[in-house]
């Protein structure tokens, strides 16, 4: 029985911080012979890339540069609910790992513990925020 082939999503947000996700999914991909796929939830709410969330726009283009230089898939999804939306993705993309930022408060953890409970048998692998 052959394995399927290993597939990374990596979840990222609007800061720069973000980039050791990036390089993390990279890792495991290689590690594992696989693909990275790097994707933004954007909310219906936001001015996503406008004037007014000039300093986002700048780190994503930022993460964009760095996910194109680890060989990434980038994809940009618009939505309110980005569980849904991700878990949508994955199972679409037919994701093996995802690799996802916490920070040190509760709701990391959460949205972690609801990917995985809305996604049996994928690896989660949550990551702390650089210097956290």
């Amino acid at each position: 029985i052959r394995m399927p082939s290993c597939k990374v999503m990596v979840c990222i947000t609007g800061q720069k911080t973000c980039e050791h996700l990036i390089h993390e999914g990279a890792r495991v991909a290689a590690e594992h012979g696989g693909s990275v796929h790097v994707v933004h939830v954007a909310t219906q709410d936001s001015a996503f890339l406008h004037s007014g969330v000039a300093q986002e726009a700048e780190a994503l283009e930022y993460l964009f540069r760095c996910a194109q230089g680890c060989g990434a898939e980038i994809c940009v999804l618009r939505s309110g609910d980005a569980l849904k939306t991700l878990t949508r993705f994955a199972r679409d993309n037919h994701i093996t790992h995802i690799v996802l930022g916490l920070d040190s408060g509760r709701n990391g953890s959460r949205f972690a513990d609801s990917l995985a409970a809305a996604l049996p048998g994928l690896v989660i692998m949550p990551v702390f925020a650089a210097g956290a």
